[in-house]
């Protein structure tokens, strides 16, 4: 194989499109070791220089604003999208980012000791049987960006780890802002100022949040080492959403992972991509489940917003809550979910999960979305919007 730069993109794809298999075994010391994206990028621009940019390039990227970048991002996802294109190599990766991040190994032995940790971005907190993780980013109001999706990772892992946990609660903390002043807010989405000032980094962000973060809330861990069957031999626990305010974007995109919706009557849902110029994540895929190809067109294109206590809201959530109520709903909840104890609910969200949703069906919109994703991001048209439509020039990152 080939072990010296490549001058063109057009190079990077044909040599990809013949050695991306072997290039993967190299690179995980055959099929051997998971190793998550955010390195794997890395160790392939050592191992072959040219193929995707260095640290070195990728430090000095992350310093202009996305309309300033070069497009080193794109070679980031070429190679990545060839990856889980790969049936061998695309289910090694799905499977490698499934397994705790090194930093909830680090911390879970003191979070069984103390119930809580706090990760700055994000908290977690054990309550009985419950484990509830907070989004605490209030300066934007409970946005995504890659600091608050790795805290939220981090968290969800150490709910997934800890035996005492049985039910994973995902909420908005409280935030501060004189609109929502003492309220908790569910979810902004993503960070619009911090991806205008170029602060939200293509692998780390995007291709790790869902299949990282997203893909652990939806199935859990994967500690085996069969990753060739796809079996699912997931170990999982049920998962409840309480949204408060609104679940705007990413936030939305959430939500149809869960295994049960409570929403605080007065909140509203929406999935504005067409707005902020991007995919969100895989929801093109799951949101037609909930409500139907016409509806979702609707909210991804045109920019609908969908009331929680709605006939159309309804069909994304699972009950209206009223405002000071949302602990009792959840508690109730819980008792529900576990009725039967948790290896029934665990296994009934698994067979559920097989009739929508196999780990190729995903690895395969992942390998399309990763290429196309990257597109929307180096597109004249996204900078536009974000100008346009939230002034992201006039606020500071």
């Amino acid at each position: 194989m080939r072990t010296v730069g490549f001058r063109t993109r057009e190079e990077r794809e044909a040599f990809l499109r013949e050695h991306v298999e072997e290039v993967y075994a190299e690179l995980t010391g055959g099929f051997g070791e998971a190793v998550r994206v955010e390195e794997l990028v890395f160790r392939a621009a050592d191992r072959y220089p040219g193929l995707v940019p260095g640290r070195e390039a990728m430090a000095e990227e992350r310093g202009r604003r996305q309309s300033e970048k070069r497009g080193l991002e794109l070679d980031q996802a070429l190679f990545l999208s060839r990856v889980l294109g790969s049936p061998r190599a695309g289910r090694h990766l799905v499977h490698a980012m499934m397994r705790p991040r090194p930093e909830a190994l680090g911390r879970i032995e003191e979070f069984r000791r103390l119930g809580r940790v706090d990760l700055g971005l994000a908290r977690v907190e054990r309550r009985g049987r419950i484990g509830l993780v907070e989004l605490a980013n209030p300066r934007f109001l409970n946005a995504e960006d890659d600091g608050t999706t790795a805290g939220l990772e981090v968290a969800v892992d150490l709910v997934l780890l800890d035996p005492e946990v049985e039910v994973g609660v995902l909420r908005g903390a409280v935030v501060d802002h004189p609109r929502y002043a003492g309220r908790r807010v569910f979810n902004s989405g993503i960070n619009l100022t911090h991806l205008y000032h170029g602060r939200i980094t293509f692998v780390d962000f995007f291709v790790a949040r869902e299949l990282g973060l997203v893909g652990k809330l939806y199935r859990g861990h994967w500690l085996g080492d069969d990753f060739q069957s796809c079996l699912e031999e997931t170990e999982e626990k049920p998962w409840i959403a309480a949204v408060e305010a609104h679940a705007i974007g990413g936030g939305c995109q959430l939500l149809l992972v869960m295994d049960r919706v409570l929403a605080e009557r007065g909140s509203f849902f929406s999935l504005p991509a067409s707005k902020e110029g991007i995919i969100p994540g895989t929801s093109n895929r799951r949101l037609t489940r909930f409500v139907g190809d016409r509806l979702a067109r609707q909210l991804i294109v045109f920019e609908r917003r969908l009331e929680a206590d709605s006939p159309e809201g309804r069909l994304i959530c699972d009950e209206v809550v009223e405002p000071g109520a949302m602990d009792e709903a959840i508690e109730r909840d819980v008792a529900r979910l576990l009725g039967s104890g948790l290896v029934s609910a665990a296994a009934n969200r698994k067979a559920i999960r097989l009739g929508e949703e196999t780990l190729d069906d995903f690895r395969r919109y992942q390998a399309v979305y990763a290429r196309e994703q990257a597109r929307c991001l180096y597109s004249p048209a996204l900078i536009s919007n974000l100008e346009r439509n939230w002034q992201a020039h006039r606020r500071r990152p």
